[in-house]
This record gives structure tokens, sequence and C-alpha cells, in this order.
């Protein structure tokens, strides 16, 4: 019986002395497994509706690439396709006016995969001491902010303005609302968020999914959030949320594809840049330029944090003939549109950007649907790539 009991303390001490080694190595934040639900028996598939780790034969990878290569035989007409980028952001506009913040869920996910979205040691603590100052910021943005039909300035607050506008003119509103929003912004010594020692910006933030779990979760700290999107009702969605609160948070309007639009905030001033989901929206020519120019806002020692769609996705797969506009790039029935990446891909892109791999997974999933008894082969990528500290003259 002592026996029995001293080996269970030992087993407890052991399990807890691994533990507390784990949480050390990384700052007390969780780790990121991309899942731990592994399917070891095809007779439990239908037990839960998402299994992680799933590894693909050579026979469903040759069966997936014939899916895509099928579906991608017939492409939409050169003529036609121009128009998914010039009014990409109407697209948009209008999936965010149907489905206002009801079609995605918010993402709870982000902190075990990204833990680098919450700050560690000294720049965990939560200071006031430019509390005033940061409120003179935005002020000064929304005291910019008037009817440019009055022959005034609208530079924070487009939204309402452009609301009306007709579609002829829809995507020009949308650019000049993204370069209007940060013109009251481009003097570095005064922008919102100035005094936070640490510095997040998410690009295409829709209605907020990864915002208000990032807002949530900051506010104890001396962290600053910033979000965009071009889409001028996404934003007014995410200042609308009961939990907006511009004491952590600016959301504004930005097209990133637009390289006349500036930033609320200098180069080389943020810790993180997370991108999910977004990247993949625009047509891959554009990326690498996009790329480039986010990682000029980086701090040296700073990270983009990626996840996106993978090759040979079930949402791939499911594309029907005359959707496909250019090799594994699409665009679904309202007009939005989605490419699929590869690893290698993911690396090229960001590496010529200069940064450096921390990580670059491909998370193959199962997700089930119970009730119909569907299964589908999900890929995802994800990603975390860090800008380098220059050389040392020493």
């Amino acid at each position: 019986m002592n026996k029995a009991k001293k080996f269970s303390v030992a087993k407890v001490a052991a399990v807890f002395i691994r533990f507390s080694m784990r949480l050390k190595s990384s700052d007390g934040r969780p780790s990121a497994p991309l899942g731990s639900r592994i399917l070891t028996s095809p007779d439990d598939i239908f037990k839960h509706n998402m299994w992680d780790h799933v590894q693909w034969t050579e026979e469903d990878r040759e069966n997936a690439r014939q899916k895509a290569e099928e579906n991608s035989t017939v492409r939409l007409p050169l003529n036609e396709q121009g128009k998914f980028v010039t009014v990409a952001c109407q697209y948009w506009d209008k999936f965010y006016e149907i489905h206002q913040d009801k079609f995605f869920k918010d993402r709870r996910w982000l902190f075990l995969e990204f833990p680098e979205l919450l700050p560690s040691g000294e720049k965990g603590r939560r200071t006031n001491t430019c509390h005033g100052h940061q409120q003179a910021a935005i002020q000064l943005c929304s005291a910019s902010s008037t009817d440019t039909e009055n022959g005034k300035h609208q530079r924070c607050n487009p939204v309402d303005h452009h609301r009306n506008t007709d579609t002829f003119n829809f995507q020009e509103s949308c650019q000049q609302a993204a370069r209007g929003t940060n013109e009251a912004a481009v003097d570095d010594s005064v922008f919102p968020g100035q005094c936070a020692s640490f510095r997040i910006l998410e690009i295409g933030c829709g209605v907020g999914n990864s915002v208000f779990p990032i807002v949530n979760n900051i506010k104890e700290t001396d962290s600053f959030l910033y979000c965009c999107d071009f889409s001028p009702r996404a934003i007014q969605l995410v200042k609308n949320h009961p939990d907006y609160d511009d004491s952590v948070c600016h959301a504004f309007v930005h097209d990133i594809c637009d390289k006349m639009a500036t930033f609320p905030f200098p180069p080389q001033s943020l810790d993180v840049i997370l991108a999910v989901f977004v990247l993949s929206s625009i047509h891959p020519e554009r990326l690498q330029d996009i790329v480039n120019h986010l990682s000029a806002y980086l701090k040296h020692g700073g990270v983009l944090l990626f996840r996106d769609y993978g090759r040979y996705d079930f949402s791939q797969l499911r594309f029907k003939k005359g959707r496909c506009l250019s090799e594994n790039f699409y665009t679904r029935g309202d007009g939005t549109c989605v490419y699929f990446f590869t690893k290698e891909e993911v690396h090229d892109l960001f590496s010529k950007a200069g940064l450096e791999e921390i990580q670059n997974l491909e998370d193959r999933r199962l997700q089930v649907n119970r009730g119909k008894k569907v299964v589908m082969r999900r890929v995802w990528m994800q990603s975390k790539y860090r800008k380098p500290y220059p050389p040392s003259t020493s």
C-alpha cells in the first residue's frame, strides 16, 4: 500500500515538474499544439466534430489534386475578372451588410495558437502615465473628421458619408475612406497607442472576431491593438460593438492593397501583425508587395502571425467549374475571392520580405458533420515569422 502511495505521489510530482518547466520555458503562456484529438480508429470518426493532425495518403493527395485540376479547367474570362480586384471592397461591404456580425465565430483559439499576442515581462504591466496623450490623439483624429460634402476634410470616421455612395464610385470611396482615416495620424509624435509598450495590428479584421478576444485579454496590460479593414461597414460594426474600447483599440478603414494609404502609426512601431484568413482574399500577384510593406512597420524582433487556407482544402475542391480566376485562386458566388497556399509559397512570401521563419505548419484536420454523416478534409496554413535584428556593428 505504501509503495503504491509513494509511486502515486512520485508520478504526480513528476507531472508537476514537467508542467512547471513547460510554463517556465514559455513565460507562463499556453502551448500551441494545433489540437490534440487524434483519430485512432475509423469506428470513432463520428464521435466528435473535429479530428486533428490527420495524415494524408498518396492516394488522398492525388485525388485532391485531380479535383482541383478539374474545377480549374474552365476559368472565368479575363474581361470579367477585373471587377473582383477593382470593386473587391464593394463585394465585402455587401457581405457584411447581409451577414452583419453573425457569419463568423469569435476566434477564442487565438491565444493557444498565437501566445505571442500577449506581452510578457515588463511589457505586460499596465501604466496610465500617457492616458492623457492617448485621449489627445483620439480627439485629434476625431476633430479632423467632417463631412466632405461641406467642403471639409473627412478623416477618421468616413463610414456615414460613404454608406450611401452609388455602386459606380464604391471602390474609389473605400480608398478615399482609407486614406482619409490615416492622414490625421501621419505625425509620428502623436498617434493612437503611442504610449503603449506593446502594439498589435490586425489586418482585415472584419467585424472583430479576433479583435474582441484580444481586447478582452489585453485590458490589464500595457498593450494597444490597431485593427483595420477596407470595408467601412465592417469597421462601423466593430466600433458599435459593446466591447469596443478606444483606450486599448483603434479601428480604422484601410485598404492594404492601396499603396497611397498610410497607417496611423510610424514604421517599426509594431510588436505583432496578425493576418488571419485575409491574405487569401487578395490576388496572389499582389501579395509580395503587401507583405514587404507590412514588414516595414514591425519592430526588430516583432512577429507576423498568419493563418489561412491551405492547398486542397475541402472548400477548394468543392468549387464548380467556371469559378477559377487563376491557378488555385477562385471567386465565390458573392464575389469575394480566395487563394489556397502551400508551405513553400508561405515561406517564400515572408522570407522575401526579410522575415525569418519561426513556424510554418500545414494544419490538416477532419471536420465532421455528425448529423449528415459527412466528413470534410480541411487544410489550413499556420505560420510565424520574425523580423530579425540588424547585424551588430561591433
